[in-house]
């Protein structure tokens, strides 16, 4: 029998990889459902499913419901982390290859670090987490040169998506800090449901007021898409989301967002395998500008995971 400090430790392993691995392919997973989805109505039918299928989960087991105050709180907390944040990825997508996209996602460990107040004195005074900040955002610049953006002049959007899925990234880490400085005591479970359920009816609220609904032809709704669709419930939201608004609660936020490391890598991997995707050279340097700036911010941290709170005593 595992004790229970194994068994912890086991399951903060498993989130870490769910983040890491699972979201990595939901890259790949939207690009595909877009192909007979709109990007609103596909956001609204994932987390809508998803919300409703844990909510009747926690039903069915009978767990205590927030009060209203809580629910409003989770339900700002499920609208910029999956509204705003994952709805800009989705939005992006129609425009931009989901290795770009994932490549402009990985600066999400900076507006951590820039955002979360209650460490600044710490981050602020710490050279090498300044230097990596300006790495970082070095490689953003050094992103936004990239020829797919700049000289597209056919698709002017493709430089909207970019600045969409960057204002995407920094409200993502706005809703994650929330979450974790404005706790909600109840059940992971159900704190996930309320907030899919939340970003769920907002988003479909937002597509059916665009015109979306006249855009889907069921005939022209492939297998694949549809699989894409199921897959993105299941282990994108279930999984993947669940295992992170849990890990926000257990670990540092700055650590937890170091899953922008390997997904971006996934992503590209699968784009370019599956889907086909072109990498320029100067993306795959944009990312590792970005992702060396990133270890700098948290070269720090990197030891024992006790020891420097990567696992945090209870």
């Amino acid at each position: 029998m595992l004790n229970q400090d194994t068994l912890f430790r086991f399951k903060i392993i498993l989130a870490f990889a769910a983040i890491y691995i699972v979201w990595g392919s939901t890259y790949m997973a939207i690009m595909i459902a877009l192909r007979s989805f709109p990007p609103f109505l596909l956001a609204g039918l994932r987390f809508l499913t998803a919300g409703f299928i844990l909510f009747a989960w926690c039903w069915f087991r009978k767990e205590r419901m927030p009060s209203l105050h809580n629910v409003f709180k989770l339900s700002v907390t499920g609208t910029l982390l999956l509204f705003f944040g994952t709805g800009a990825v989705v939005w992006g997508e129609q425009y931009i290859t989901s290795s770009l996209a994932s490549i402009v996602i990985s600066t999400m460990p900076i507006w951590f670090v820039i955002l979360d107040r209650p460490q600044w004195s710490f981050h602020l005074s710490n050279k090498m987490i300044l230097f990596g900040l300006i790495m970082g955002f070095a490689g953003v610049i050094l992103l936004l040169g990239d020829q797919e953006l700049v000289k597209a002049s056919d698709r002017p959007m493709r430089l909207v998506s970019f600045f969409i899925l960057m204002g995407g990234t920094f409200i993502w880490a706005i809703g994650s800090l929330f979450s974790r400085y404005y706790p909600v005591n109840s059940s992971p479970i159900l704190k996930v449901a309320i907030q899919m359920i939340a970003a769920g009816l907002l988003a479909m609220l937002t597509g059916t007021a665009t015109g979306e609904l006249k855009q889907i032809e069921s005939s022209a709704i492939t297998g694949e898409s549809v699989l894409a669709m199921i897959y993105l419930i299941t282990m994108g939201s279930m999984v993947a989301y669940l295992a992170y608004i849990w890990l926000i609660q257990v670990s540092r936020p700055s650590l937890v967002g170091t899953y922008a490391y390997v997904n971006p890598l996934v992503a590209v991997l699968l784009g370019w395998l599956i889907l086909g995707e072109s990498v320029s050279s100067r993306q795959i340097l944009a990312l590792l500008v970005i992702l060396s700036g990133i270890f700098m911010i948290n070269a720090s941290k990197f030891n024992l995971p006790v020891r420097l709170g990567i696992i945090r005593k209870k």
